[in-house]
This record gives C-alpha cells, sequence and structure tokens, in this order.
C-alpha cells in the first residue's frame, strides 16, 4: 500500500582528455593498466572486460571485440554467465589505437605463459592473473582507487571508466544510437536519459560552434544608421 522509494542514483564523475591521460600515465606501471586502458576506450563494464577470451578480440579483421560472457563476483566466489539481456550480447569497434594495443600485450602473455611452462590459448582470459585465473574485482576496484589517487583527482570509480568513454564520444559527435549499442543499452531513450546533463553542457560549445558560422549582427555602424533611420521616421510622423 506504500509506494517505495525511488533509488538515488550515483553521482557519475567524468574526466576530460586531459585528466585521462594523467590518469592513464599514472596507471602504466600497474598491472592492471591493459584493462583500465580497454575500458576506457570501449565503455565495457568491469565484469565484462574481465570475463573477456582471446578468442573474442580481433584486432587484425574486423577490429572488434565480442561481449557474450561476463564475470560474477558473488561474495568472493567468481563465475562466468551469459549477459543477462541481448543487447548486452554485442560486438565492439575497437579504435586503431586499442586494435595495435592488445598485439604487443598478447605477446606479453605469451612470454609470460612460456616461463610459466605454458601455452596461451583463445580460451585464455585477456585479463587474467600471472597464473591465469580470473581478476578478483575488489582487488581491481581497490588498485584503480589508489592510482586515481596518486593521479590528484577525485572520486573516480572503476565503473565511471563508462561514463567518461560515453562522454568522449559525445564531444567527438558519435551519434546517441552508435553510443548506446556501443554501451550496450535497453534503448538509445535510455542512454540520452542518462546522459542528459552531459548534453546540456555541450549546447554552450554548439553555440560556440555556431557563432563561427554566422556573420555578425549589427555593429556600431550600422547601429548608427538604423538609429538615423528611426528617428526620420519618428520626426515625419
Amino acid at each position: 500500500m506504500v509506494d517505495p522509494p525511488k533509488p538515488r542514483p550515483k553521482p557519475m564523475r567524468t574526466l576530460d582528455p586531459t585528466e585521462v591521460n594523467i590518469l592513464l600515465r599514472e596507471a602504466e606501471g600497474s598491472y592492471y593498466y591493459p584493462v583500465i586502458y580497454t575500458a576506457f576506450s570501449t565503455g565495457l563494464h568491469q565484469a565484462e572486460l574481465l570475463g573477456l577470451r582471446w578468442r573474442d578480440i580481433d584486432p587484425e579483421i574486423m577490429l572488434s571485440i565480442s561481449v557474450d560472457r561476463v564475470l560474477y563476483n558473488r561474495r568472493g566466489v567468481c563465475e562466468f554467465r551469459e549477459p543477462k539481456t541481448s543487447r548486452s550480447r554485442r560486438y565492439v569497434s575497437m579504435t586503431p589505437k586499442l586494435a595495435a594495443f592488445p598485439r604487443e600485450y598478447k605477446q606479453e602473455r605469451k612470454s609470460l605463459y612460456h616461463e610459466l611452462g605454458k601455452e596461451l590459448t583463445l580460451d585464455d582470459l585477456v585479463f587474467g592473473s600471472v597464473e591465469g585465473n580470473p581478476l578478483n574485482p575488489p582487488s581491481l576496484s581497490r588498485d584503480f582507487a589508489r592510482i586515481v589517487k596518486r593521479a590528484g583527482l577525485e572520486n573516480v570509480r572503476f565503473h565511471d571508466l563508462r561514463h567518461i568513454f560515453a562522454r568522449l564520444m559525445l564531444l567527438r559527435g558519435a551519434k546517441p544510437k552508435v553510443i548506446s549499442e556501443a554501451l550496450g543499452h535497453a534503448s538509445v531513450a535510455f542512454t540520452m536519459d542518462i546522459y542528459s546533463h552531459i548534453i546540456q553542457r555541450m549546447q554552450s560549445e554548439a553555440m560556440a560552434l555556431l557563432d563561427d558560422v554566422l556573420p555578425s549582427g549589427i555593429n556600431g555602424k550600422n547601429n548608427d544608421n538604423l538609429t538615423t533611420k528611426l528617428e526620420n521616421g519618428i520626426s515625419k510622423n
């Protein structure tokens, strides 16, 4: 008989391109740098990133990542599951820079596996422990928080990398539908609702572009001429 309280969304923290570069430079020495860099470049959920196998990444032909499973962590127990919705099961395009990154990273993993007396296979995790086991999500989140603090930034969660990806895409003029599909949202309307505040802030930038296109209005000289015409018209009346 009582209306349930509406959940309050957690505040969204985004970064500008300069802050993104600062954070990535600080993360370079971390074991988690590859997954952080990929999160910035794709907008994938942490669970989606940690569920990726090498067979899910095609940096050579399609330049895409296939998302068809996620890593769930409940009370310290990790298990792989299928995505919740059909929209979550998707292909995400890779930037040329991101496509080049896993080629080098894969060679590093091959060398590591060779030292351990193992062979890297297509079913091995892209972002796994040294032994190839799933990464512990809380450990990743804690290390990321330390990186953020060292970078001099505040209140940036790993999940916020998803929002930063969307903001950067919007700033570069990507269509909302493209962003919605990349994020695996249920609809474009849902995407627009989440990032409406970013779109509102972009209005001033859009107005600046419009200002560059349109000619100037009435300047001082024209304004004097207009004033004279108005005065002459009034005197005649």
